[in-house]
């Protein structure tokens, strides 16, 4: 079943980081506080997370927060004050998986994303839906480790076969179904699972390491949770990627603008949806040429056959910085107007 079951004629459309520093809606709130406040006062992220429902009218509201806020919850010391996010440690040793500590039980420790699920499903209208979101294990794994997704990754590769991945995903795993049904619990149709670091990932180690993780996940989640929908999105893959998947307890696919969607949606099973998949870049074009690239990707997705009632528009990955706000409000227009 669809996560957007009014759809009736129309393609739904919501961007990763919408809710983000490009909107000047965000930017008048955080003049007054900063990051981890915005992400952890229930009224501020429902606050952050209308405003471009109410500005650009997205068909759906994914929850302001942060997908690292379960490295905080084991004991790695998350903060914000430099910008982006940095750890107090890393994982550096399997020595250093002892360090390793639960603050505090999940249903205390994740209640202000509920909180906030509570307050947006009480404020949103009701044909929007609601989205909520959790890092992936190997994504989160890759900070823990890195400080980031980004590099070579040769550490955090070697903690595969190290005893790292093992003895973090341990305490992990608890962590995120905790974190996913709190948001289900409140009010999210939807939860996504972001895997950026995925595509760093040879195909045979994302098959045989990271995969019965994401299963076993899903698949508890699903058994507490049976009605609330999953969405997988990995950056950096291809379709053998997506060949390799238990689409057993996943509803929608997400994939970033290196895919074919056409060629990608011949791999789902009928009850699998699509997402995405436009590249962010695009929308730093001038207007026109922005309008012009987007209809013709469009209608050649349309001519090769591209099942518009089982995808949901997007973009391939999260909403850049500086993103001129005309182009946002004109591509959800444009999207918007494609019948299905």
């Amino acid at each position: 079943m669809d996560i957007f079951e009014n759809r009736k004629d129309f393609l739904p459309v919501w961007f990763m980081r919408q809710a983000g520093r490009y909107h000047s809606h965000y930017q008048a709130i955080k003049k007054n506080s900063d990051f981890m406040t915005m992400c952890k006062s229930p009224e501020l992220a429902c606050e952050v997370t209308l405003g471009p429902i109410q500005d650009f009218g997205f068909n759906a509201a994914i929850l302001f927060s942060d997908l690292l806020f379960p490295l905080e919850q084991l004991g790695m010391g998350l903060t914000y004050e430099s910008g982006p996010p940095t750890l107090a440690w890393h994982l550096q040793t399997p020595a250093d998986t002892t360090k390793l500590k639960i603050k505090a039980p999940g249903k205390e420790f994740y209640k202000f994303q509920g909180d906030a699920c509570k307050l947006l499903r009480e404020r949103l209208p009701k044909d929007v839906t609601l989205l909520g979101f959790v890092g992936a294990p190997f994504t989160l794994y890759t900070y823990a480790v890195e400080g980031s997704h980004a590099g070579n990754l040769v550490s955090a590769k070697q903690g595969l076969f190290d005893g790292r991945w093992e003895a973090f995903t341990k305490l992990l795993m608890p962590e995120l179904l905790e974190e996913m049904l709190m948001q289900a619990n409140n009010g999210a149709n939807a939860v996504c699972l972001f895997d950026t670091a995925a595509g760093e990932l040879c195909v045979s180690d994302y098959k045989e390491i990271i995969i019965p993780k994401i299963t076993a996940l899903l698949k508890e989640f699903k058994a507490k949770s049976p009605d609330t929908k999953v969405i997988y999105y990995s950056k950096h893959t291809q379709g053998s990627y997506v060949k390799a998947l238990d689409l057993a307890y996943i509803d929608v696919i997400g994939v970033d603008w290196r895919c074919d969607l056409v060629e990608i949606q011949k791999l789902l099973p009928p009850h699998v949806f699509i997402q995405g998949n436009l590249d962010p870049a695009w929308l730093h074009l001038p207007k026109e040429l922005m309008e012009s690239k987007a209809k013709a990707y469009y209608a050649d997705l349309r001519e090769r056959g591209l099942d518009f009632k089982r995808w949901i528009a997007g973009l391939g990955h999260g909403v850049l910085i500086q993103t001129p706000e005309e182009n946002v409000r004109s591509l959800v227009k444009i999207i918007q107007g494609q019948k299905i």
